[in-house]
């Protein structure tokens, strides 16, 4: 595609410069930067970042000096103009297909450095990112229209262009929304969050006003249209986090929609209806259905059960991935074991073996979120790394996730690459770690090839 921009001047004013395909020609006008320029234009071209874009005008242009001012006047050519936005489709796989993923924010996702890590998890034998669409602040990350959302910054201001992105890095896509715990949504429309029966309030957790009404059909339905969205850019998977009631607080002063609408129902009742909801939507699309859990709820114990609403049979119904958040460190004051964060084979195994056997028959595939970062832990490297991943695997997992909020992902960088040299050093049928799984169109074999 060719174009011309020239802005503040008619076509019929001054003779058109002619521009390559795949280019546009801008003429600058005075206070004029490079950064600016490629800030403005971005949307227009393949490329992801701003600073990409720079780079890309500088080389293109050889006649621009080192500074970042323009001159007036001054014609610049734009590479890697799209001839149309971006359409892209959801890359479809069996509920069963091995992910092998990192987390991303969206922050990091649309950054320069982002884009690093996620070329560079691609090259050590990652297939899949996870990446965040909604926080659990309630920030939405990309450009998102709807009657409970206001203006709100974006990171990812083209997903389409963005999922294509990772497609073309032979990459799965998961989009991570946070669900019910939404500070931006319960601060602009208090009416949404969990009421106090005491104040007539907002009810608080903790002192933080963070919580809406997961009960409440507005909440539901903004939530189902974020995804159904996000699903329509070309996700392949969406992942729904957050998905329970508050489990922190005063319980009691708690109230909720569903205690009216449905007295005999209980919190279980409210998250399993509202995921037949959401899955009946969103299955037609083609996408994945993934739901976290805390890793706690194998023990199934009713405290839990009766906060959360996280009923895993349930849930299973209504999912294709369930992905408990069985990070070790997390299991404080559970069997008798002083230092969990120290004790990943066990309560790996022992939360891999309660998962399967409670949603045995179900055909729900169990991924759990495994811990790549230190914290509470001593033992922290990449050989705590291989030991979650193959203790999960022996145990019935198919493929892992790795949650790192700061996204410093330098163990699982290390370990990744000898899990595939031994998986294929033992030439075994069934590999300790993992299958090697890539999507379609790549050759499993390749991919599995030691890093250099």
């Amino acid at each position: 595609m060719s174009a011309t921009i020239t802005p503040g001047l008619k076509s019929a004013d001054i003779p058109q410069p002619i521009s390559a395909p795949g280019t546009a020609v801008y003429q600058a006008k005075r206070g004029d930067t490079i950064p600016g320029l490629s800030h403005q234009q971005l949307h227009n071209t393949a490329y992801l970042t701003s600073s990409e874009l720079a780079d890309a005008i500088r080389a293109t242009n050889k006649n621009l000096g080192s500074g970042n001012f323009l001159k007036a006047g001054e014609q610049i050519t734009i590479p890697g103009v799209l001839p149309a936005p971006i359409v892209e489709h959801t890359v479809p796989v069996p509920r069963d297909f091995e992910v092998r993923a990192i987390y991303l924010t969206g922050v990091m996702a649309a950054s320069d450095h982002g884009i690093r890590i996620i070329k560079h998890w691609r090259e050590v034998g990652g297939n899949a990112v996870v990446f965040d669409i909604k926080d659990s602040d309630g920030s939405v990350n990309i450009p998102f229209e709807h009657p409970l959302l206001g203006p709100h910054k974006v990171y990812i201001h083209d997903l389409p262009k963005f999922v294509h992105f990772l497609h073309s890095e032979n990459m799965h896509a998961i989009a991570r929304i946070a669900m019910f715990r939404d500070e931006r949504m319960v601060v602009e429309h208090p009416e949404l969050a969990v009421q106090s029966k005491k104040n007539h309030a907002p009810w608080r957790e903790n002192g933080k006003l963070v919580w809406t009404d997961s009960s409440n059909h507005k909440v539901q339905d903004y939530d189902i249209a974020l995804a159904k969205f996000v699903a329509q850019s070309g996700a392949d998977e969406i992942q729904f986090d957050y998905v329970r009631f508050p489990a922190e607080g005063d319980q009691k002063d708690a109230s909720f929609v569903f205690q009216t609408e449905h007295p005999t129902w209980q919190r279980s009742d409210v998250i399993t209806d509202f995921l037949r909801k959401a899955y009946a939507e969103l299955h037609p699309t083609g996408v994945l259905l993934s739901l976290d859990v805390f890793g706690v709820m194998a023990w199934q114990r009713q405290v839990d059960l009766s906060h959360t609403g996280q009923d895993i049979v349930g849930m299973a119904k209504y999912c294709d991935v369930l992905s408990p958040m069985i990070y070790p460190s997390h299991f404080f004051g559970m069997d008798n074991i002083e230092h969990p964060g120290d004790a990943p084979e066990h309560f790996i195994g022992e939360s891999m073996e309660r998962f399967e056997l409670i949603t045995k028959g179900s055909g729900v595939v169990i991924r759990p979120w495994l811990q790549a970062f230190h914290w509470r832990t001593k033992t922290y490297s990449p050989e705590y790394i291989k030991v979650q991943v193959a203790t999960a695997r022996e145990k019935g997992g198919i493929g892992f996730l790795f949650w790192n909020a700061a996204n410093d992902y330098s163990k699982p960088y290390t370990a990744m690459p000898e899990m595939k040299a031994a998986d294929l050093k033992a030439g075994a049928k069934e590999p300790k770690y993992f299958r090697g799984d890539e999507l379609p169109g790549v050759t499993v074999r390749a991919a599995l090839m030691p890093a250099n």
